[in-house]
């Protein structure tokens, strides 16, 4: 049964590699699909937005389906519908058609990660669980590094929209391996290897409602809302879309060039998340210094960008794309974890559905906020923008990593003793 868990482990990683995909995949192919739809900066951040709206929606239904339904029907499910989007995104003949093919991903993508929580929640002890969690969050780094060097090399020899076609046959495909491989929890004659509440049967849905009801009463969990909201808001809006144009336009980078820069980011959630669960766990035996220790030092990057809007070398480009990856992605592990164990196991899904809600709130309220400053500059997505755009826009990034900042020490220390 220990072995069974790492498959299942397994399959549900690989359902959230092309989540991770799907979510970052627009940063690279930015100036393509503005010349394919014939968009604005403002218009642009609204198509890669839909998916964070919709993800946004769906996150409440995620955690009542993980709590009622089951996680392992939810992902597979709804793992099939995302690799219809990305199909009816690559063959789209307008504006419209891209819109609905990204909004099919969006509600696909939004079932997987809440479910998966779940069922690592029943196959995982406690004290396991941020590492478990940080080893996900690495395998959504994969996803990153596919969605920007290898996207951007695939682009450049098949074009984007076949691209998209060929990732939407492999999602299909993941969401069978998920419904033959993953069980929802382990047998009760085997034992638990979570918690001693894994073998309680689904509850009700009065239970349930009656679970979020006491989650949204809770002044920690809105905390932990407004630091997620935030803090993604950020992580999207800068790393999944604007980071692109920002070093094609500033730099003077070709595509190949700034995926292969971006692919930092990725590096930086597969080495930082497993780094996080390890030192959550086992080092600092803490929750909140992590959380502290993360927004500084992202504040601090920022500040230093803002400062040095260009003309840095490509070392220092670096660094800052890794630094920045594992101080507002990576972490995000910790703070799942924190806000889990603010509520008992019965509610997890709820708990973690509903927080789950804000980060993709923040997302796509900043990808269109951001664009929207830009075009006051005046430019293009596919001419580009004057120095001082993107120096504007690094100073509001500034000022919501402040305010993320802020949010942490007021965050509770979580971590079991």
């Amino acid at each position: 049964m220990r072995h069974q868990r790492w498959f299942i482990f397994g399959a549900l990683a690989c359902a959230y590699l092309f989540v991770y995909f799907h979510r970052l995949s627009f940063t690279v192919v930015a100036e393509e699909l503005s010349s394919a739809f014939r968009t604005s900066a403002g218009s642009l951040g609204l198509l890669g937005s839909v998916y964070f709206y919709c993800y946004a929606f769906m996150q409440f239904p995620a955690g009542l389906l993980s709590d009622s339904l089951g996680p392992r029907k939810t992902v597979a499910f709804f793992t099939v519908i995302a690799a219809v989007g990305s199909a009816v995104f690559g063959l789209a003949p307008s504006f419209g058609w891209a819109f609905a093919g990204r909004f099919l991903v969006g509600i696909g993508a939004a079932m997987v990660f809440i479910p998966t929580m779940k069922i690592l929640s029943q196959w995982f002890r406690p004290t396991e669980f941020a590492s478990v969690s940080g080893l996900l969050n690495a395998v959504g780094g994969l996803g990153i590094l596919a969605a920007t060097w290898l996207l951007a090399y695939l682009a450049g020899v098949l074009g984007w929209r076949a691209s998209f076609q060929v990732i939407g046959g492999l999602t299909a495909a993941i969401a069978l391996v998920v419904w033959g491989v993953v069980r929802d929890r382990p047998e009760p004659a085997g034992g638990p290897l979570g918690s001693a509440e894994v073998s309680r049967p689904n509850p009700g849905a009065s239970v349930l409602f009656h679970g979020l009801g006491r989650v949204m009463r809770s002044g920690q969990f809105w905390i932990f809302a407004l630091w997620c909201f935030v803090n993604y808001g950020i992580f999207f809006g800068f790393g999944g879309l604007w980071s692109g144009p920002y070093l094609m336009h500033v730099y003077g980078m070709s595509r190949e060039k700034a995926g292969a820069v971006l692919s930092l980011i990725a590096w930086g959630m597969i080495l930082g998340g497993p780094l996080m669960g390890v030192l959550s766990d086992r080092v600092l035996k803490s929750r909140k210094k992590l959380l502290v220790g993360c927004a500084v030092t992202m504040t601090v990057a920022l500040a230093l960008l803002f400062i040095f809007p260009c003309g840095l070398p490509m070392t220092a480009l670096a660094v800052f794309f890794f630094l920045f990856s594992v101080s507002s992605s990576s972490v995000v592990v910790v703070a799942f974890t924190a806000a889990k164990e603010l509520f008992p196991l019965d509610i997890a899904g709820t708990c973690l559905g509903t927080l789950n809600l804000f980060p993709f709130l923040g997302g796509a309220a900043a990808m269109p906020l951001l664009g929207r400053l830009l075009d006051a500059y005046g430019g293009h997505p596919g001419l580009g923008y004057p120095v001082e755009a993107y120096r504007a826009m690094l100073l509001a990034l500034l000022a919501a990593g402040l305010v993320t900042t802020g949010c942490t020490f007021f965050m509770k220390e979580t971590y079991p003793r």
